[in-house]
């Protein structure tokens, strides 16, 4: 039985993507193709490798496959993963591909939204700073697996009343491990960290500058043009744009935390307080202390 509200965040092709209200979602945050194609939602439950996944959709197993990956670099992890097929309950013409979970289904059981789907594998294809996710895409059932394709998504949480981009990004570290960090900021924001857009408020959804874009949610339709600024400093220039997302090719901000260069993680939020993720270079090159405040410098 489900037990985590799930909240409505993405739909394609009648078919809706739901996060658990407690998790957060990526668009855009990942080096995939899918992900830079509005093709692909990662959906990040509040749990660790190992636990299992509560099904962010509906349907029926109808394949599941498991299929080779890299060899994990710099962290512990494994060198497959799982592909699972489900016949969307809402559109059975079309199917939804998920990633990274080994299962706990088989073919012809019927899921439902909130259930177990299986474990939350840390398989090679993640970096070292990667968290437990699972990854979605809604496919035509005879183009299913392979890497692009998938129908893109229309994003459903608001993120009106967006008033004022961040000042700066300072805050309170409120976890550290050698892979990362995650600061809450002194400013208080809903569902994401905003920035500029070429006169318009978004918020980030994006892995800066490691990943060479940036995703930005707005109210209305973005601009595919101008740039993107965030506390003031121009990040990126924005270059697509469909429905109420657009992706910004990144430019060169160069961040840093105690005179240590780092990258920086944005994800949205349904209902928790949104955090940034502070990476080093590499694994345990950043120390930082849990309620240490600090502050990102970007130059």
């Amino acid at each position: 039985m489900p037990d985590k509200v799930m909240k409505p965040i993405a739909s394609s092709e009648g078919v809706h993507i739901h996060c658990p209200e407690d998790g957060r979602f990526s668009f855009f945050n990942s080096p995939y193709p899918a992900h830079h194609s509005f093709a692909g939602i990662d959906v990040y439950p509040r749990r660790c490798f190992g636990d299992v996944a509560p099904s962010p959709v509906r349907g029926e197993v109808t394949r599941v496959r498991m299929v080779k990956c890299p060899k994990p670099k710099n962290f512990e992890g494994i060198d497959y993963d799982y592909v699972i097929l489900l016949r969307s309950s809402e559109n059975p013409e079309r199917v939804i591909k998920i990633l990274h979970v080994k299962p706990l289904v088989k073919v012809g059981d019927t899921v439902e939204l909130g259930a177990g789907l299986g474990t939350l594998l840390r398989s090679g294809f993640f970096d070292f700073w990667t968290d437990p996710h699972v990854h979605v895409e809604v496919r035509n059932p005879s183009d299913p697996i392979r890497a692009r394709g998938g129908f893109r998504f229309r994003r459903l949480m608001d993120v009106d009343d967006l008033e004022a981009t961040a000042d700066n990004l300072s805050g309170v570290v409120v976890e550290s491990k050698p892979e990362y960090s995650l600061i809450a900021l002194d400013e208080k924001f809903e569902h994401g960290v905003p920035a500029g857009l070429n006169g318009q408020i978004g918020l980030l959804d994006a892995g800066i500058p490691h990943y060479g874009w940036i995703g930005v949610h707005t109210e209305g339709t973005p601009p595919v043009s101008g740039p993107v600024r965030l506390c003031g400093h121009k990040i990126g220039i924005a270059k697509y744009a469909y429905s109420n997302m657009c992706i910004a090719e990144c430019g060169d901000p160069v961040f840093s935390v105690n005179g240590s260069m780092i990258r920086l993680s944005f994800y949205l939020y349904p209902s928790s307080t949104p955090l940034v993720k502070i990476i080093p270079q590499q694994s345990g090159a950043l120390s930082l202390e849990k309620s240490e405040e600090v502050i990102v410098a970007i130059s």
